[in-house]
């Protein structure tokens, strides 16, 4: 109860205070003597806390962990890029890494065709059942990942016995297949594919969303003149539609590939990180709260924020471009 009380303060003086604050920095403001100096510095005035609360909360946290990395475990002492040589000396980091490649390779991929697909497919429907289909398969989307590693785990359960519990081992079962550990099997990364598609399940229907958006606002001439000139439909989905959406694309891809790239919750849900499917995210959690190593736990974040740069510039980018088109 206690908690609830907590959640329902900060809902209802969350709001106030800001208002609150940027109330008092417009009377400040207005105290000025001139309008000519009251326009020049109110955006800067309303601009200064965002900045600060940036600043103390992302740019100094940023910058401590950097600092720690380069420090022993309980950060008294600097020892260089010792903590970085000892992560990549472990073969197990090493899988780590590669765990990680693959979950921003497979999953934002599979993400893109399968919301692609989707939303080409249910955009033929009619207008009810449009809406009926896409709110299911946008339903996902409102289940935290430790419940739907809760659902998934019934999903995939496996049992030496006869008799199988889990739907896809019942579903093996009974075409006469043998029943498989899927959580624990790490052959080919089996285990770790099995989780992404959990990810995949999940972010399909933000995916379809976005991209259905993008495709119905698809100039209708375009397409048509496509189909006039001889072009099938896919003819016309690949060279008409896809390029006029590519900018759509794009953000999709780049969105779930950070989601991705810092994923926890359902790997520590399904597996803990054991069996072979240790991501970054989980080994961080690991460093720094199971082996209170604070060295090694901040090296693992700034790999894994040297890892998003490239993509958020690559996305900044592609964002500017697509701006100066239109």
């Amino acid at each position: 109860m206690t908690d609830l009380i907590t959640a329902l303060a900060a809902i209802v003086l969350g709001p106030l205070a800001t208002f609150g604050l940027y109330y008092l920095l417009n009377l400040l403001v207005n105290l000025l003597p001139s309008v000519k100096m009251r326009k020049a510095f109110r955006p800067y005035v309303f601009i200064a806390p965002v900045l600060l609360l940036i600043g103390g909360l992302l740019v100094w946290p940023t910058l401590q962990s950097i600092v720690f990395s380069f420090m022993n475990d309980d950060s008294t002492e600097f020892i260089g890029l010792d903590n970085y040589f000892e992560l990549f000396a472990d073969p197990s980091f090493v899988q780590t890494v590669w765990n990680n490649v693959l979950w921003v390779v497979v999953v934002p991929v599979a993400t893109i065709i399968a919301g692609l697909f989707i939303a080409v497919l249910t955009d033929k429907l009619g207008p009810i059942r449009e809406r009926v289909f896409k709110s299911i398969i946008f339903m996902p989307m409102a289940i935290s990942f430790v419940a739907a590693s809760s659902i998934w785990r019934l999903n995939y359960s496996w049992s030496a016995g006869d008799e199988q519990i889990g739907m896809l081992n019942a579903f093996v079962k009974a075409i006469g297949g043998t029943p498989i550990n899927w959580v624990q099997t790490d052959t080919l990364s089996l285990n770790s594919l099995m989780i992404m598609v959990i990810v995949i399940w999940a972010n399909v229907g933000f995916a379809m969303t976005l991209l259905s958006a993008a495709i119905k606002a698809v100039p209708e001439e375009t397409t048509e003149a496509a189909s006039l000139d001889g072009a099938t439909g896919a003819q016309a989905f690949f060279q008409v539609v896809l390029p006029q959406i590519w900018g759509t694309v794009v953000s999709v891809f780049i969105t779930v590939l950070i989601s991705s790239m810092k994923i926890f919750d359902v790997i520590w849900g399904m597996t803990g990180g054991n069996f072979g499917t240790n991501v970054l995210g989980v080994d961080f959690f690991l460093q720094y709260f199971v082996y209170n190593d604070t060295g090694k736990a901040t090296a693992v974040v700034v790999l894994l924020m040297l890892a998003i740069i490239p993509v958020m510039y690559y996305q900044v980018r592609s964002y500017r471009k697509q701006e100066e088109i239109r």
